[in-house]
């Protein structure tokens, strides 16, 4: 394989963002795809990390042809946000977690090319989520770096990113292993915000009505007062003959 370290063949060179290729085979593996990326982009905010989906990864320096496009990569120690591209020498990391959202077209890229490049890379975690059944049973496969190789992962755990992963439908569920909360996709997100904002205007409701009731209440007792006063009682004369 080609060496990562820097060249000085690298002056000059373009390294194009886009090949003019479809982001995903279907809207099931764009959706799947779209949804991990925000995902775990709002998991990582605050972090030395970045998330990037479907972008090139040149690992080579020197080399533009020698590149791949990860579905969704997740990389530490390095500033935040988007780029249109990853140069690993660069950047100076290489990234931790990969996705591939796999389908039978192309399971042999994915089996055999990405997984032995990831291999190579060191890329710590690789997981294939087959988002429609098409030849993971299970639909999501995931391996880990041992050694040089990478070995089955089975207890479902993502170590770099401490999530816990599993299959609900066409996507990935995301859960956090300190507090087993699952991470919200933008549907579930906009719901949860959705009901937080009518409960607190619940909350609010109730306070007011509760002020209503307190005026309401202090409102009869001056009026029950001046009627005393009418049949000169004086109300606010304490104790009895």
């Amino acid at each position: 394989m080609t060496s990562l370290l820097p060249t000085s063949q690298s002056t000059g060179i373009f390294y194009p963002s886009s090949d003019g290729e479809p982001l995903a085979e279907t809207y099931v593996h764009l959706y799947a795809l779209l949804v991990t990326l925000e995902v775990l982009r709002q998991y990582l905010q605050g972090r030395q990390a970045t998330v990037l989906g479907d972008q090139f990864l040149y690992y080579a320096q020197g080399f533009p042809r020698l590149r791949v496009a990860p579905d969704v990569m997740v990389i530490f120690n390095v500033l935040p946000g988007g780029r249109d591209n990853y140069k690993i020498w660069e950047e100076g990391q290489v990234p931790v977690v990969i996705f591939e959202m796999t389908s039978q077209g192309t399971k042999d890229q994915d089996t055999v090319a990405k997984k032995t490049l990831y291999e190579q890379l060191g890329v710590l975690e690789y997981w294939l989520f087959d988002p429609k059944g098409e030849w993971i049973e299970q639909q999501l496969q995931g391996y880990r770096l041992q050694g040089e190789e990478y070995e089955p992962i089975t207890d479902g755990r993502s170590q770099p990113l401490e999530l816990r992963l599993q299959v609900e439908g066409q996507l990935i569920g995301f859960y956090r292993e300190d507090t087993k909360e699952k991470l919200l996709i933008p549907e579930e997100l906009k719901q949860a915000v959705k009901q937080e904002r009518l409960a607190r205007q619940q909350a609010e409701l109730q306070v007011e009505q509760e002020r209503l009731a307190r005026q309401q209440a202090e409102l009869q007792v001056e009026q029950l007062k001046k009627q005393l006063r009418g049949l000169g009682v004086d109300p606010d004369t304490t104790g009895t003959r």
